[in-house]
């Protein structure tokens, strides 16, 4: 009889989803067959939320051990079932409440109870008919598929939980107050997560933010989505500082490495264009190329700023400079850019898991 190892199972959930979500990012979804896709489409559009989340189970199950009889899912049904109850409890159900996915709570006990099988007959008791013919489908096709394939549909199904969850509410851990420490920790933590670069233009711009308020500058904080062009924008960077109409700084936020050639097409599409006389890189973690610092030098004989700040550093510093209450401004603002439909599910998670690991709860 079939005995499935939850904790791989677990780790097998993690992994699929991590691809997933990257996936995702590069808005380039797993490869299925139409009908696949057709069958997703109406699961994930019903409103029993238990059939998205047992055909997840049957989808490890299917990956985990190709003896088990997937329409079987309570080990009273004959040596070739498995317990997806447990399997859910254990695995599934934790993972998606951990995600922030919306999901049921027990489907095994709501929509599948009393030893039912995966079976057309079993239709006759539920709600959702069309959307079991579906969950019905998609079980036909793990059956079928040989250990790559089953690995392929799987993915596309946890690729969809990552859809669902971008178009979820993922509320957000609130913090009050936070020691110096403890916000140089979340800044460091924060920018080790794969964001294309978001997050440190949302650092960058609620830190900025801050300092207009506490200082209480006449400033006008221009910013743009990290996949917009400058040029096509018009704009002196990816932050552009105004005052009275005038640019008084304007910042290029990078994960990537300012070499030379970087700093002197900066220097001929933007800051002689625009007359601007502040230009600021702030970079995650890739230091700038000596050759771009001595540049960066000659361009200040000619009257020109052009600096590089490590986002970090810069963060930190100014959030010991202002003290509490700054820190306080610093917090609301960086919640309230995050707490919006164009930032991911996947940068709001993250935010959630750092500050619970900071916090400790």
């Amino acid at each position: 009889m079939p005995v499935l190892d939850y904790s791989e199972a677990a780790a097998l959930l993690a992994e699929l989803f991590t691809e997933a979500e990257l996936a995702f990012e590069r808005n380039d979804p797993p490869a299925v067959e139409m009908a696949i896709q057709g069958a997703a489409d109406v699961v994930f559009a019903s409103d029993t939320k238990a059939y998205r989340e047992v055909l997840l189970g049957c989808g490890l199950a299917r990956i985990l051990d190709r003896s088990i009889n997937l329409r079987h899912p309570y080990m009273n049904q004959g040596p070739d079932a498995f317990n997806g109850r447990t399997l859910d409890e254990r695995v599934v159900n934790p993972f998606l409440q951990d995600r922030m996915i919306p999901c049921s709570r027990a489907p095994y006990l709501s929509s599948f109870r009393r030893s039912v099988k995966f079976e057309p007959e079993t239709a006759k008791g539920l709600r959702d008919r069309e959307g079991y013919t579906a969950l019905l489908d998609y079980i036909a096709a793990l059956e079928t598929a040989d250990e790559t394939q089953a690995r392929a549909l799987v993915l596309y199904l946890v690729y969809r939980f990552v859809v669902l969850r971008s178009v979820a509410n993922i509320p957000l851990s609130r913090i009050s107050r936070l020691s110096l420490e403890q916000y140089e920790a979340l800044v460091s933590a924060l920018l080790q997560v794969q964001s294309g670069g978001l997050i440190p233009v949302l650092l960058s711009v609620a830190m900025l933010r801050a300092i207009k308020t506490f200082y209480g500058l006449r400033w006008q904080i221009e910013w743009q989505g990290i996949n917009v062009s400058d040029k096509a924008s018009g704009a002196g960077g990816d932050i552009t500082v105004r005052q009275d109409d005038t640019i008084v700084l304007a910042i290029e936020v990078t994960e990537r490495p300012v070499e030379k050639a970087r700093v002197v097409s900066t220097f001929n599409t933007k800051i002689i264009k625009s007359g601007i006389e502040d230009y600021l890189f702030i970079y995650s973690n890739s230091l700038p190329t000596d050759d771009a610092r001595r540049v960066a030098r000659t361009y200040f004989t000619q009257g020109h700023e052009i600096n590089f700040l490590q986002v970090r550093e810069w963060i930190v510093n100014n959030l010991g400079t202002m003290g509490a209450r700054g820190r306080v401004t610093f917090t609301q603002e960086i919640l309230g850019l995050l707490d919006t439909r164009d930032v991911p599910a996947s940068i709001k998670m993250a935010w959630n898991d750092t500050v619970r690991a900071i916090v400790g709860t």
